[in-house]
């Protein structure tokens, strides 16, 4: 009688990466990690699985990507280290965890219909000491795991892991090129725009008469530097924000619910009412706001205030608890999203308020005005 064993580290790994090189280019971000989901649950003999990382912009965890599950179930769900043990011991201890048999008083009221009865499985997704996320999974069996297939698990997580980290090196890397694309063409405009109309400004400062023939110079000068202004403008800005199912205004209370960070108010009147093309744009400028914050300052508080007044969408975000007198710096991220702002025809402008604090304002008109 022939037994069936689940396959080794390396034949694992091979079927993995096949799985994982099946998804489509350019692939979004639940998709990648419903693919890993995917991965999990195949090579593994698990029913279901759900895969949760922490969001770095936002400073909370989110679910990223399920297999056999709706992952509108676990939008809102406030899922972390604090909340829930079994992810806080697989990671500390960057070990597969196994709970048998689930007592349903254990979990949250929303999720109770989930349980199955078999067993729930926690897999450290985690490398070089860094926590990705963890991924969930259950066997409605309740077959115990085998030594082999609790390896098995932990070899995916670590390649689920190394495969999540690769993806944000990937993306950092294009953040940079499209940075490094919006330089070049700065220098391009002072280089044959600028300088060539400081020329002309010259001229025409200068005192007597202006004869025709320096007048017809001057006038060519400046077609020239049109022309060659024309070309620049007309190259694609490049970044685009990424695709999201949830809106402003449930990351909003999201960042209200949170117990730990600095105390998130709302201005009141702020509305949320982000047109639906500017969604993406909006949490993007949001997401840099607050990464902003908490790498160059200390804050206790945010103030968020959005809404579409006078034909325009605004969208502010101030913090306090800016560290010392001097002037402020800011990352590579408020930087593109400016650029990226300047696509929809609107802008990004940043920079320090009274006293400590520090404001990102986004503006974007809508409609017809």
């Amino acid at each position: 009688m022939d037994v069936a064993y689940p396959p080794g580290p390396i034949e694992a790994l091979d079927a993995f990466a096949e799985v994982l090189a099946g998804a489509e280019a350019g692939a979004s971000r639940d998709a990648f990690y419903g693919r890993l989901c995917y991965a999990i649950c195949t090579l593994a003999s698990m029913d279901r699985a759900v895969i949760f990382r922490y969001d770095e912009a936002l400073r909370r965890v989110r679910v990223a990507g399920t297999h056999n599950l709706d992952i509108s179930i676990f939008e809102d769900a406030d899922v972390s280290v604090e909340t829930v043990a079994i992810a806080r011991q697989a990671l500390e201890e960057d070990a597969v965890v196994e709970i048998p048999s689930v007592v349903p008083a254990e979990v949250p009221e929303r999720f109770r219909p989930l349980l199955t009865g078999g067993s729930l499985v926690c897999v450290p997704l985690a490398t070089a000491g860094r926590w990705i996320g963890v991924a969930l999974c259950d066997r409605a069996s309740g077959a115990p795991l085998s030594q082999r297939e609790q390896h098995l698990l932990w070899t995916l997580g670590k390649t689920a892991a190394l495969a999540a980290v690769a993806r944000i090196a990937t993306f950092e890397g294009e953040r940079a090129r499209e940075l490094q694309q919006r330089i070049d063409i700065a220098r391009e405009v002072h280089d044959n725009v600028v300088q060539r109309l400081f020329g002309v400004s010259l001229a025409l400062d200068s005192g007597g008469d202006f004869p025709e023939e320096a007048r017809q110079r001057a006038a060519a000068e400046i077609q020239r530097a049109l022309t060659d202004l024309k070309t620049v403008v007309q190259q694609p800005l490049g970044r685009v924000s990424r695709p999201t199912s949830s809106t402003l205004a449930d990351e909003v209370e999201r960042l209200r619910q949170r117990e730990d960070g600095p105390t998130v108010e709302v201005e009141p009147g702020s509305k949320m009412d982000v047109p639906p093309e500017l969604e993406a744009l909006a949490q993007s400028v949001l997401g840099e706001a607050l990464r902003n914050a908490h790498k160059h300052a200390d804050p206790t508080r945010l103030m968020i205030s959005a809404g579409t007044r006078d034909g325009a969408f605004r969208l502010v975000v101030a913090n306090d608890g800016v560290r010392g007198s001097g002037q402020r710096t800011t990352g590579m991220g408020l930087r593109l999203v400016a650029f990226e702002a300047l696509q929809s025809g609107g802008f990004v402008e940043f920079g320090a308020r009274d006293g400590d604090e520090w404001q990102v304002r986004l503006v974007v008109p809508v409609g017809d005005e």
